[in-house]
Protein backbone atom coordinates (compact mmCIF):
# COMPACT_ATOMS: atom_id res chain seq x y z
CA UNK A 1 0.00 0.00 0.00
CA UNK A 2 1.23 3.47 -0.70
CA UNK A 3 2.34 5.39 2.33
CA UNK A 4 1.42 8.77 0.91
CA UNK A 5 -1.90 9.42 -0.68
CA UNK A 6 -4.01 12.54 -0.88
CA UNK A 7 -3.79 16.04 -2.29
CA UNK A 8 -0.62 18.09 -2.05
CA UNK A 9 -0.76 21.02 0.37
CA UNK A 10 -1.07 24.48 -1.15
CA UNK A 11 1.69 27.03 -1.40
CA UNK A 12 2.70 28.59 1.90
CA UNK A 13 2.01 25.45 3.89
CA UNK A 14 4.97 23.61 5.41
CA UNK A 15 5.78 20.58 3.28
CA UNK A 16 4.78 17.47 5.20
CA UNK A 17 7.54 15.10 6.02
CA UNK A 18 6.17 11.88 4.63
CA UNK A 19 8.11 8.67 4.70
CA UNK A 20 7.41 5.93 2.20
CA UNK A 21 6.87 2.53 3.69
CA UNK A 22 5.28 -0.77 2.89
CA UNK A 23 3.02 -1.21 5.91
CA UNK A 24 0.35 1.08 7.35
CA UNK A 25 1.93 3.87 9.40
CA UNK A 26 0.69 4.09 12.98
CA UNK A 27 0.44 7.33 14.93
CA UNK A 28 3.06 6.03 17.33
CA UNK A 29 5.48 5.32 14.49
CA UNK A 30 4.97 1.58 14.31
CA UNK A 31 3.64 -0.41 11.41
CA UNK A 32 0.48 -2.44 11.64
CA UNK A 33 1.02 -5.99 12.67
CA UNK A 34 -1.09 -9.07 12.41
CA UNK A 35 -3.72 -9.88 14.96
CA UNK A 36 -2.62 -11.77 18.03
CA UNK A 37 -5.76 -13.88 18.08
CA UNK A 38 -5.52 -17.16 16.17
CA UNK A 39 -8.31 -17.84 13.72
CA UNK A 40 -9.30 -14.18 13.49
CA UNK A 41 -9.33 -12.76 9.99
CA UNK A 42 -7.18 -9.75 9.33
CA UNK A 43 -9.15 -6.71 8.24
CA UNK A 44 -8.36 -5.10 4.91
CA UNK A 45 -6.87 -1.76 5.83
CA UNK A 46 -7.04 -0.62 2.24
CA UNK A 47 -10.80 -0.37 2.55
CA UNK A 48 -11.00 1.30 5.96
CA UNK A 49 -8.04 3.68 5.73
CA UNK A 50 -8.37 7.38 5.02
CA UNK A 51 -6.04 10.27 4.45
CA UNK A 52 -5.37 12.34 7.58
CA UNK A 53 -3.14 15.31 8.34
CA UNK A 54 -1.20 15.17 11.58
CA UNK A 55 -0.08 18.53 13.02
CA UNK A 56 2.16 18.53 16.10
CA UNK A 57 2.83 21.27 18.65
CA UNK A 58 5.72 22.71 16.60
CA UNK A 59 3.53 23.28 13.56
CA UNK A 60 4.92 20.41 11.52
CA UNK A 61 2.37 18.66 9.31
CA UNK A 62 2.43 15.13 7.97
CA UNK A 63 -0.04 13.31 5.75
CA UNK A 64 -0.81 9.79 6.93
CA UNK A 65 -2.98 6.91 5.81
CA UNK A 66 -4.78 5.70 8.94
CA UNK A 67 -7.57 3.27 9.51
CA UNK A 68 -10.37 3.67 12.01
CA UNK A 69 -9.05 1.16 14.53
CA UNK A 70 -5.62 2.80 14.71
CA UNK A 71 -7.21 6.16 15.54
CA UNK A 72 -9.57 4.57 18.06
CA UNK A 73 -6.66 2.88 19.83
CA UNK A 74 -4.42 5.95 19.75
CA UNK A 75 -7.02 8.50 20.94
CA UNK A 76 -9.15 6.16 23.11
CA UNK A 77 -12.30 7.00 21.17
CA UNK A 78 -15.40 4.88 20.55
CA UNK A 79 -16.42 4.11 17.01
CA UNK A 80 -19.54 6.28 17.22
CA UNK A 81 -17.34 9.37 17.66
CA UNK A 82 -15.42 8.57 14.49
CA UNK A 83 -18.67 8.25 12.59
CA UNK A 84 -19.20 11.96 13.25
CA UNK A 85 -16.06 12.62 11.19
CA UNK A 86 -17.03 10.37 8.29
CA UNK A 87 -17.43 12.54 5.15
CA UNK A 88 -19.88 10.02 3.69
CA UNK A 89 -22.45 10.93 6.34
CA UNK A 90 -23.99 14.31 7.11
CA UNK A 91 -24.04 15.06 10.83
CA UNK A 92 -24.75 18.36 12.57
CA UNK A 93 -21.95 20.38 14.10
CA UNK A 94 -20.61 18.71 17.24
CA UNK A 95 -17.87 19.30 19.84
CA UNK A 96 -17.25 16.36 22.16
CA UNK A 97 -14.78 16.25 25.05
CA UNK A 98 -13.35 12.80 25.75
CA UNK A 99 -10.70 11.41 28.09
CA UNK A 100 -7.72 11.94 25.78
CA UNK A 101 -9.12 13.90 22.86
CA UNK A 102 -11.62 16.49 21.64
CA UNK A 103 -13.73 15.44 18.68
CA UNK A 104 -14.63 18.46 16.53
CA UNK A 105 -17.01 18.43 13.57
CA UNK A 106 -17.80 22.01 12.58
CA UNK A 107 -18.93 22.57 9.00
CA UNK A 108 -16.16 21.16 6.76
CA UNK A 109 -13.51 21.03 9.51
CA UNK A 110 -13.46 17.56 11.05
CA UNK A 111 -10.58 16.77 13.35
CA UNK A 112 -9.43 15.10 16.56
CA UNK A 113 -7.51 17.33 18.97
CA UNK A 114 -5.25 15.77 21.59
CA UNK A 115 -2.84 17.33 24.07
CA UNK A 116 0.08 16.95 21.62
CA UNK A 117 -1.33 16.93 18.09
CA UNK A 118 -4.23 17.56 15.78
CA UNK A 119 -5.42 14.79 13.48
CA UNK A 120 -7.29 16.56 10.66
CA UNK A 121 -9.25 14.78 7.96
CA UNK A 122 -7.57 15.55 4.65
CA UNK A 123 -9.73 17.35 2.11
CA UNK A 124 -9.48 19.81 -0.75
CA UNK A 125 -12.09 22.06 0.85
CA UNK A 126 -10.98 25.65 1.34
CA UNK A 127 -11.79 25.66 5.06
CA UNK A 128 -9.65 22.56 5.69
CA UNK A 129 -6.69 23.94 3.72
CA UNK A 130 -6.99 27.29 5.49
CA UNK A 131 -7.21 25.60 8.89
CA UNK A 132 -4.08 23.53 8.27
CA UNK A 133 -2.01 26.42 6.94
CA UNK A 134 -3.17 28.89 9.61
CA UNK A 135 -2.61 26.45 12.49
CA UNK A 136 0.88 25.55 11.28
CA UNK A 137 1.69 29.23 10.85
CA UNK A 138 0.48 30.17 14.34
CA UNK A 139 2.25 27.28 16.03
CA UNK A 140 5.53 28.05 14.29
CA UNK A 141 5.19 31.77 15.05
CA UNK A 142 4.36 31.27 18.72
CA UNK A 143 6.93 28.53 19.25
CA UNK A 144 9.29 30.81 21.15
CA UNK A 145 6.59 33.01 22.66
CA UNK A 146 4.79 32.23 25.89
CA UNK A 147 1.11 31.53 25.42
CA UNK A 148 -1.38 31.15 28.25
CA UNK A 149 -3.64 28.87 26.25
CA UNK A 150 -2.72 25.19 26.01
CA UNK A 151 -2.29 23.49 22.67
CA UNK A 152 -5.78 21.98 22.48
CA UNK A 153 -7.45 25.33 23.24
CA UNK A 154 -5.47 27.06 20.48
CA UNK A 155 -6.48 24.38 17.99
CA UNK A 156 -10.11 24.58 19.12
CA UNK A 157 -10.03 28.38 18.97
CA UNK A 158 -8.90 28.33 15.35
CA UNK A 159 -11.66 25.85 14.51
CA UNK A 160 -14.30 28.12 16.03
CA UNK A 161 -12.76 31.20 14.43
CA UNK A 162 -12.81 29.77 10.90
CA UNK A 163 -16.30 28.33 11.38
CA UNK A 164 -17.76 31.61 12.65
CA UNK A 165 -15.95 33.57 9.94
CA UNK A 166 -17.24 31.25 7.22
CA UNK A 167 -20.82 31.36 8.47
CA UNK A 168 -20.72 35.14 8.88
CA UNK A 169 -19.44 35.53 5.31
CA UNK A 170 -22.27 33.33 4.03
CA UNK A 171 -24.77 35.41 5.98
CA UNK A 172 -23.42 38.63 4.45
CA UNK A 173 -23.58 37.18 0.93
CA UNK A 174 -27.16 36.10 1.57
CA UNK A 175 -28.02 39.60 2.77
CA UNK A 176 -26.66 41.07 -0.46
CA UNK A 177 -29.00 38.80 -2.43
CA UNK A 178 -32.12 38.92 -0.24
CA UNK A 179 -32.67 42.67 0.17
CA UNK A 180 -32.55 43.57 -3.56
CA UNK A 181 -34.71 40.55 -4.41
CA UNK A 182 -37.33 41.59 -1.86
CA UNK A 183 -37.37 45.17 -3.14
CA UNK A 184 -37.75 43.98 -6.72
CA UNK A 185 -40.56 41.62 -5.73
CA UNK A 186 -42.35 44.46 -3.98
CA UNK A 187 -42.16 46.53 -7.14
CA UNK A 188 -43.14 43.78 -9.56
CA UNK A 189 -44.84 40.57 -8.48
CA UNK A 190 -43.87 38.15 -11.25
CA UNK A 191 -43.24 34.44 -11.54
CA UNK A 192 -39.50 34.96 -12.01
CA UNK A 193 -39.21 37.13 -8.88
CA UNK A 194 -41.31 34.70 -6.84
CA UNK A 195 -39.11 31.78 -7.90
CA UNK A 196 -35.99 33.72 -6.96
CA UNK A 197 -37.37 34.57 -3.53
CA UNK A 198 -38.39 30.95 -2.99
CA UNK A 199 -34.83 29.80 -3.72
CA UNK A 200 -33.33 32.41 -1.39
CA UNK A 201 -35.76 31.45 1.34
CA UNK A 202 -34.62 27.82 1.08
CA UNK A 203 -30.98 28.91 1.42
CA UNK A 204 -31.91 31.05 4.40
CA UNK A 205 -33.60 28.13 6.13
CA UNK A 206 -30.64 25.79 5.57
CA UNK A 207 -28.10 28.38 6.75
CA UNK A 208 -30.22 29.19 9.82
CA UNK A 209 -30.23 25.53 10.83
CA UNK A 210 -26.45 25.30 10.52
CA UNK A 211 -25.86 28.48 12.49
CA UNK A 212 -28.40 27.40 15.11
CA UNK A 213 -26.61 24.08 15.63
CA UNK A 214 -23.22 25.74 16.15
CA UNK A 215 -24.88 28.28 18.47
CA UNK A 216 -26.52 25.53 20.54
CA UNK A 217 -23.30 23.50 20.71
CA UNK A 218 -21.26 26.41 22.08
CA UNK A 219 -24.05 27.33 24.49
CA UNK A 220 -24.23 23.74 25.73
CA UNK A 221 -20.49 23.73 26.45
CA UNK A 222 -20.69 27.05 28.29
CA UNK A 223 -23.53 25.79 30.48
CA UNK A 224 -21.70 22.62 31.55
CA UNK A 225 -18.55 23.16 33.64
CA UNK A 226 -17.87 19.42 33.63
CA UNK A 227 -17.58 19.31 29.85
CA UNK A 228 -15.28 22.33 29.84
CA UNK A 229 -13.05 20.77 32.51
CA UNK A 230 -13.00 17.53 30.53
CA UNK A 231 -11.62 19.36 27.50
CA UNK A 232 -8.43 20.52 29.25
CA UNK A 233 -6.28 17.67 27.96
CA UNK A 234 -2.90 19.17 28.83
CA UNK A 235 -3.75 19.49 32.51
CA UNK A 236 -5.11 15.95 32.63
CA UNK A 237 -1.96 14.65 30.95
CA UNK A 238 0.28 16.52 33.40
CA UNK A 239 -1.77 15.23 36.33
CA UNK A 240 -1.46 11.64 35.14
CA UNK A 241 2.28 12.04 34.70
CA UNK A 242 2.57 13.56 38.17
CA UNK A 243 0.62 10.69 39.69
CA UNK A 244 2.82 8.17 37.90
CA UNK A 245 5.98 9.89 39.11
CA UNK A 246 4.57 10.05 42.63
CA UNK A 247 3.85 6.35 42.68
CA UNK A 248 7.35 5.58 41.44
CA UNK A 249 8.80 7.88 44.11
CA UNK A 250 6.89 6.25 46.96
CA UNK A 251 7.75 2.78 45.73
CA UNK A 252 11.44 3.66 45.61
CA UNK A 253 11.26 5.42 48.99
CA UNK A 254 10.06 2.29 50.80
CA UNK A 255 13.01 0.53 52.57
CA UNK A 256 13.90 -2.88 51.20
CA UNK A 257 13.53 -4.60 54.54
CA UNK A 258 9.93 -3.41 54.91
CA UNK A 259 9.03 -4.96 51.56
CA UNK A 260 10.38 -8.41 52.62
CA UNK A 261 7.84 -10.61 54.28
CA UNK A 262 9.05 -12.49 57.35
CA UNK A 263 9.06 -16.23 56.82
CA UNK A 264 9.15 -17.03 60.54
CA UNK A 265 5.90 -15.25 61.31
CA UNK A 266 3.72 -15.54 58.25
CA UNK A 267 0.51 -14.76 60.07
CA UNK A 268 1.61 -11.43 61.54
CA UNK A 269 0.94 -8.38 59.35
CA UNK A 270 4.01 -6.66 57.99
CA UNK A 271 4.03 -2.89 57.65
CA UNK A 272 5.15 -1.91 54.20
CA UNK A 273 4.88 1.86 54.60
CA UNK A 274 5.75 3.77 57.75
CA UNK A 275 3.34 6.20 59.39
CA UNK A 276 5.42 9.21 58.37
CA UNK A 277 5.31 8.12 54.73
CA UNK A 278 1.53 7.67 54.95
CA UNK A 279 1.15 11.18 56.35
CA UNK A 280 3.39 12.58 53.63
CA UNK A 281 1.37 10.85 50.96
CA UNK A 282 -1.94 11.99 52.47
CA UNK A 283 -0.76 15.61 52.71
CA UNK A 284 0.54 15.47 49.14
CA UNK A 285 -2.82 14.12 47.94
CA UNK A 286 -4.70 16.88 49.78
CA UNK A 287 -2.37 19.52 48.41
CA UNK A 288 -2.66 18.06 44.92
CA UNK A 289 -6.44 18.01 45.09
CA UNK A 290 -6.57 21.63 46.23
CA UNK A 291 -4.17 22.71 43.51
CA UNK A 292 -6.06 20.73 40.88
CA UNK A 293 -9.40 22.24 41.92
CA UNK A 294 -8.01 25.77 41.72
CA UNK A 295 -6.36 25.05 38.38
CA UNK A 296 -9.57 23.52 37.08
CA UNK A 297 -11.43 26.72 37.91
CA UNK A 298 -8.78 28.72 36.08
CA UNK A 299 -8.91 26.40 33.08
CA UNK A 300 -12.71 26.61 32.97
CA UNK A 301 -12.48 30.40 33.04
CA UNK A 302 -10.01 30.36 30.13
CA UNK A 303 -12.18 28.11 28.01
CA UNK A 304 -15.34 29.97 29.00
CA UNK A 305 -13.86 33.31 27.93
CA UNK A 306 -12.79 31.75 24.63
CA UNK A 307 -16.23 30.29 24.02
CA UNK A 308 -17.99 33.53 25.00
CA UNK A 309 -16.13 35.47 22.29
CA UNK A 310 -17.21 33.12 19.53
CA UNK A 311 -20.65 32.68 21.03
CA UNK A 312 -21.14 36.43 20.61
CA UNK A 313 -19.98 36.18 16.98
CA UNK A 314 -22.29 33.28 16.12
CA UNK A 315 -25.14 34.95 18.02
CA UNK A 316 -24.65 38.05 15.88
CA UNK A 317 -24.86 35.94 12.72
CA UNK A 318 -27.99 34.28 14.04
CA UNK A 319 -29.56 37.67 14.75
CA UNK A 320 -28.86 38.75 11.16
CA UNK A 321 -30.58 35.62 9.87
CA UNK A 322 -33.60 36.26 12.08
CA UNK A 323 -33.72 39.84 10.79
CA UNK A 324 -33.62 38.53 7.22
CA UNK A 325 -36.43 36.11 7.96
CA UNK A 326 -38.55 38.87 9.49
CA UNK A 327 -37.87 41.09 6.46
CA UNK A 328 -38.97 38.32 4.11
CA UNK A 329 -42.09 37.70 6.19
CA UNK A 330 -42.92 41.41 6.21
CA UNK A 331 -42.43 41.59 2.46
CA UNK A 332 -44.70 38.59 1.97
CA UNK A 333 -47.34 40.21 4.15
CA UNK A 334 -47.08 43.41 2.13
CA UNK A 335 -47.45 41.48 -1.14
CA UNK A 336 -50.43 39.59 0.25
CA UNK A 337 -52.03 42.90 1.22
CA UNK A 338 -51.46 44.28 -2.27
CA UNK A 339 -52.88 41.14 -3.88
CA UNK A 340 -55.85 41.29 -1.53
CA UNK A 341 -56.45 44.90 -2.48
CA UNK A 342 -56.39 44.03 -6.19
CA UNK A 343 -58.76 41.16 -5.55
CA UNK A 344 -61.15 43.46 -3.70
CA UNK A 345 -61.10 45.90 -6.61
CA UNK A 346 -61.92 43.09 -9.01
CA UNK A 347 -64.82 42.02 -6.80
CA UNK A 348 -66.13 45.59 -6.69
CA UNK A 349 -65.91 45.87 -10.46
CA UNK A 350 -67.68 42.54 -10.84
CA UNK A 351 -70.42 43.77 -8.50
CA UNK A 352 -70.92 46.92 -10.58
CA UNK A 353 -71.11 44.84 -13.73
CA UNK A 354 -73.68 42.57 -12.11
CA UNK A 355 -75.83 45.56 -11.12
CA UNK A 356 -75.59 47.02 -14.63
CA UNK A 357 -76.53 43.66 -16.12
CA UNK A 358 -79.59 43.52 -13.86
CA UNK A 359 -80.70 47.01 -14.97
CA UNK A 360 -80.17 46.13 -18.62
CA UNK A 361 -82.20 42.99 -18.10
CA UNK A 362 -85.08 45.13 -16.75
CA UNK A 363 -85.01 47.23 -19.96
CA UNK A 364 -84.95 44.01 -22.00
CA UNK A 365 -88.06 42.83 -20.14
CA UNK A 366 -89.95 46.00 -21.11
CA UNK A 367 -88.79 45.58 -24.71
CA UNK A 368 -89.97 41.98 -24.71
CA UNK A 369 -93.40 42.92 -23.42
CA UNK A 370 -94.01 45.58 -26.07
CA UNK A 371 -92.65 43.31 -28.75
CA UNK A 372 -95.49 40.82 -28.34
CA UNK A 373 -98.24 40.59 -30.95
CA UNK A 374 -101.27 42.00 -29.14
CA UNK A 375 -103.72 44.87 -29.72
CA UNK A 376 -103.50 47.85 -27.29
CA UNK A 377 -104.67 51.48 -27.44
CA UNK A 378 -101.15 52.71 -26.62
CA UNK A 379 -100.01 51.84 -30.11
CA UNK A 380 -102.45 54.44 -31.48
CA UNK A 381 -100.32 57.28 -30.07
CA UNK A 382 -96.96 57.83 -31.81
CA UNK A 383 -95.51 59.72 -28.83
CA UNK A 384 -96.22 56.82 -26.47
CA UNK A 385 -93.06 55.03 -27.63
CA UNK A 386 -90.86 57.92 -26.53
CA UNK A 387 -92.59 58.13 -23.16
CA UNK A 388 -92.10 54.42 -22.53
CA UNK A 389 -88.44 54.73 -23.52
CA UNK A 390 -87.84 57.72 -21.25
CA UNK A 391 -89.66 56.24 -18.27
CA UNK A 392 -87.86 52.89 -18.64
CA UNK A 393 -84.44 54.53 -18.91
CA UNK A 394 -85.10 56.80 -15.94
CA UNK A 395 -86.30 53.82 -13.88
CA UNK A 396 -83.20 51.82 -14.80
CA UNK A 397 -80.86 54.67 -13.89
CA UNK A 398 -82.72 55.19 -10.63
CA UNK A 399 -82.47 51.46 -9.88
CA UNK A 400 -78.74 51.43 -10.65
CA UNK A 401 -78.04 54.37 -8.35
CA UNK A 402 -80.16 52.73 -5.70
CA UNK A 403 -77.79 49.75 -5.86
CA UNK A 404 -74.78 52.02 -5.50
CA UNK A 405 -76.33 53.82 -2.54
CA UNK A 406 -77.09 50.48 -0.93
CA UNK A 407 -73.49 49.27 -1.45
CA UNK A 408 -72.11 52.45 0.06
CA UNK A 409 -74.50 52.16 2.96
CA UNK A 410 -73.35 48.61 3.62
CA UNK A 411 -69.73 49.76 3.20
CA UNK A 412 -69.11 47.36 0.37
CA UNK A 413 -67.47 50.22 -1.55
CA UNK A 414 -65.07 52.67 0.09
CA UNK A 415 -66.59 56.10 0.63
Amino acid sequence: MEGFRGPHPPAGVPEPAVSHFNGMLNLDGYGNRGSGFPGLKKRGHALGSRSWIKIDQDGNSKILELDKFTIMRHCSLPSRDLRLLDPLFIYPSTILGREKAIVVSLEQIRCIITADEVILMNSLDGCVVQYMSELCKRLQTNREQADDLPFEFRALELTLELTCTSLDAQVKNLELEVYPAMDELTTSVSTLNLERVRRLKGHLLALTQRVQKVHDEIEHLMDDDGDMAEMHLTKKKQRLEAYALGDIYFQNDIPAETRVVSKSAPCSPVRTISGVQKLQRAFSNIHGSLMSSSSNDENIDQLEMLLEAYFAAIDNAQSKLFTLKEYIDDTEDLINIKLGNVQNQLIQFELLLTAATFVATAVAVVTGIFGMNFVASIFDYPSAFYWVLIISGFACVLLYFSFLFYFRYKKVFPS
